[in-house]
Formats: structure tokens, C-alpha cells, sequence
């Protein structure tokens, strides 16, 4: 399983999702691939899931992976409950 966190520019905010993200997995018990990108290198690269802002999902559609939208980026609480409302 793949995971693409993306933000605007694939550097400081994704690589934060992308820490909490794999922190989160963890906990739920699941193994998987987490990366960090930009919003235009993701829509190039395969993956299962791809987890991303409101604003940037809309530059996503038509992308095969299922698209996890997440508000706070810090809040692993709101990154657990979009991750259990999508991924098993």
C-alpha cells in the first residue's frame, strides 16, 4: 500500500504530514509505503492513497489513487479519523 502526502511545493509541510501520517499507521496497525511530493510530481506517480489539503485535491482529480483530504496537517487526531474512514 502507497501513501503520497502532497503539498504545494513537497518539502516542509508534506514532510510533516507525511511523519505524522506514518505515525498514525503505525498505531492502527498498518504497514505501508508513505512518500512526500508536490502537488504537480503527484499527479504523475502511482500510489494507493493520497493524502492532501482541500485546496490542492482539486488539481488531483482524475488521479486513480483515492484522495484523503486533511484540514490540519498537525493533528493527528483528524489524520486518524480520515485514515480509518478510507483505508482497510
Amino acid at each position: 500500500m502507497k501513501f503520497l502526502c502532497v503539498c504545494g511545493l513537497g518539502q516542509g509541510t508534506s514532510l510533516i504530514l507525511r511523519m505524522n501520517v506514518e505515525t498514525v499507521l503505525g498505531q492502527m496497525g498498518i504497514q505501508a509505503d508513505v512518500e512526500n511530493t508536490d502537488v504537480s510530481s503527484a499527479s504523475s506517480e502511482s500510489a494507493d492513497f493520497i493524502i492532501t489539503s482541500n485546496e490542492l485535491a482539486q488539481s488531483l482529480e482524475g488521479h486513480p489513487a483515492k484522495v484523503i483530504i486533511v484540514n490540519n496537517f498537525f493533528d493527528s487526531d483528524e489524520i486518524k479519523s480520515a485514515l480509518e474512514n478510507h483505508v482497510r
